[in-house]
C-alpha cells in the first residue's frame, strides 16, 4: 500500500481505491496469529482482552500457554483468580485478567458458554468497551460492525484526514462505515490492523492528530510496576503478612500501601487481619 496516497470520504472512487490498496497490502503482508489461524469465539475473546494495551508480539507469546491452561470458556469460568493471574503474568494491566474471568463466568451462566454476537450486549460485560465489543463480533462471527481502535484510527486519519488535526472518532466512524467490506468484514479488519502496524513504522504517528491522543506514562517507577510486583510476590510466596509484602516491594511504604489498598478495593487481592492473599 502507498503511504503517500490520500482519499476523500465523499468520493466513492476514492473509497474503492483505498480498499483495493488495502487488499493488495494484506495479500502480501498477512501476519499469522494463533487466534486468526484457528478462529473460535472463545479464542477471539481471549485475544482481544489480551490485546488491550499490549503489543501483538507479547500476546503471541502468552496466548498459546493461556489457551493450553484454559482450553475453553467453561474451563476458564471454573478457574480461580490466582490461576488466571498466574497464566496472565507478563501481559500487564492485570485487572484485565480478572475481567476475563468474570466475563467467562457470565457467558457460561447467562448464555450457556456462547459468546454473544451483539456488540451492545458485549459492552455490558466487565472490561469490554465499544472497540473490544466490535472487534469480537467482527473477528469471531464475521459480522459487519463498525468500530475504531488505535490502528484503524491511524490508517483513516492518515489517508482521509491528512491535512486536519484535532480529529474526533465521531468524524472517523462514518468513513469507516463507508469503506467497510460488508461481505468479508473479518478479513477487511485484519488488513486494517496489519496495515496500521506497518504504517506506524513508516511515518510520524497520525494518531498525534487525534482529539483523543494521550501519551502513556513510563512503566518504570509507575504504579503499574508496583502493582505487578505485589502480584508476583503473592504468586511466588502465597499469602503474606502485609508488612512483609510491603517491605518486599522496596518502594515508598505509604505509596505501596495505598496501591495495595486500591487493589483490595478492586478485588484483585484480599486482606484478612494481617494477611494478604488472593480471593
Amino acid at each position: 500500500m502507498h503511504a503517500d496516497e490520500f482519499f476523500c470520504p465523499d468520493d466513492p472512487d476514492g473509497i474503492v481505491r483505498f480498499n483495493l490498496l488495502l487488499t493488495e497490502f494484506y495479500q502480501k503482508n498477512r501476519r499469522p496469529m494463533p487466534w486468526r489461524d484457528e478462529i473460535t469465539p472463545y479464542q477471539v475473546l481471549v485475544s482481544e482482552i489480551m490485546l488491550q494495551q499490549t503489543q501483538v508480539p507479547r500476546v503471541m507469546q502468552k496466548f498459546p500457554v493461556f489457551i493450553e491452561t484454559f482450553p475453553d470458556i467453561c474451563a476458564l469460568s471454573r478457574a480461580t483468580l490466582e490461576d488466571v493471574l498466574r497464566a496472565w503474568q507478563g501481559l500487564g494491566y492485570n485487572r484485565r485478567a480478572k475481567y476475563l474471568l468474570l466475563i467467562a463466568q457470565e457467558v457460561v451462566d447467562r448464555w450457556d458458554g456462547i459468546v454473544p454476537d451483539d456488540p451492545v450486549v458485549l459492552t455490558t460485560l466487565p472490561g469490554i468497551g465499544p472497540a473490544t465489543a466490535g472487534s469480537i463480533v467482527a473477528f469471531a462471527y464475521n459480522l459487519p460492525v463498525v468500530f475504531i481502535e488505535t490502528n484503524i484510527r491511524r490508517v483513516f486519519i492518515h489517508h482521509f484526514f491528512h491535512d486536519a488535526s484535532g480529529i474526533s472518532d465521531k468524524e472517523i466512524l462514518p468513513v469507516v462505515s463507508l469503506a467497510l467490506n460488508g461481505e468479508s468484514p473479518r478479513e477487511w479488519y485484519y488488513s486494517l490492523m496489519d496495515y496500521g502496524t506497518y504504517l506506524a513504522g513508516k511515518i510520524e504517528n497520525p494518531n498525534r492528530r487525534s482529539k483523543h491522543y494521550a501519551v502513556q506514562s513510563p512503566f518504570e517507577g509507575s504504579d503499574r510496576e508496583i502493582r505487578g510486583k505485589i502480584l508476583r510476590l503473592l504468586l511466588e510466596r502465597g499469602p503474606m503478612d502485609s508488612d512483609l509484602l510491603i517491605r518486599g516491594i522496596e518502594s515508598d511504604k505509604s505509596r505501596t500501601e495505598g496501591i495495595a489498598f486500591q487493589m483490595i478495593r478492586e478485588g484483585l487481592i484480599v486482606q484478612e487481619g494481617a494477611t494478604i492473599r488472593f480471593p
